[in-house]
């Protein structure tokens, strides 16, 4: 299969099937991490690529484990332009070892309730979303994914989406703009850790199996 990339984007490749542990393995060697300090892995991909799914998944595997989606940072905030917010309320307090509680400034503007919660003895924190693996945060993660996935799988899984009033199709439309935009100019597939596939590109098994590029690419 040969998938349809965005603009700079290399096609990676060969693929293979790993369990999720060998994933998760792969990812984090077990000697990654002084003792005591809290790992975190960035998953970025572009929008309907796999990213939540596979976040999911290691959150699933790794006991203990905590999700941080950055669509809620940037909720009613902006698309991309959050990193002062992931490393402000998110990054800094695990690296100092204390806990996270926080809320972006836009969640008290608008009255959204609860906050982003992470304990200090999290085993793992996975932050997911667009952009998350760009050249300025990547340096402050443990290890980064870049999830490609064919731009007609984006399309088809945008357009169900839509159907479904997850969003609407002006919202798409707009999204999917600037992030052909920010994701041309950012690269953050360049240097990840590993590359997983977000369309179908081998027979695997999809509750148990990661499809991996076999070599990491640096373009």
């Amino acid at each position: 299969m040969v998938m349809a990339l965005g603009r700079g984007e290399p096609e990676f490749g060969p693929w293979q099937a790993i369990t999720v542990a060998e994933f998760v393995r792969r990812l984090l060697p077990t000697d990654a991490d002084p003792p005591g300090l809290v790992p975190m892995v960035g998953v970025d991909g572009r929008s309907s690529s796999g990213k939540t799914t596979l976040a999911a998944r290691i959150n699933r595997a790794v006991a203990g484990s905590y999700v941080v989606h950055t669509d809620d940072l940037a909720w009613r905030h902006s698309r991309f332009g959050w990193t002062d917010l992931l490393v402000n309320g998110v990054v800094n307090p695990i690296r100092q070892g204390c806990l996270v509680s926080y809320r972006p400034p836009a969640w008290d503007e608008h009255a959204r309730p609860g906050s982003i919660d992470i304990p200090r003895d999290a085993a793992l924190v996975v932050v997911e979303g667009v952009g998350v693996a760009r050249p300025k945060l990547s340096p402050l993660m443990d290890a980064t994914v870049w999830v490609q996935a064919d731009l007609r799988d984006v399309e088809r899984r945008n357009a169900e989406r839509v159907r479904s009033g997850e969003i609407t199709e002006s919202g798409v439309s707009g999204w999917m703009a600037e992030e052909f935009r920010f994701l041309e100019a950012e690269q953050p597939w360049r240097g990840a850790s590993l590359i997983t596939a977000g369309s179908s590109v081998l027979a695997h098994h999809p509750d148990s199996d990661v499809v991996v590029s076999r070599t990491r690419v640096d373009r």
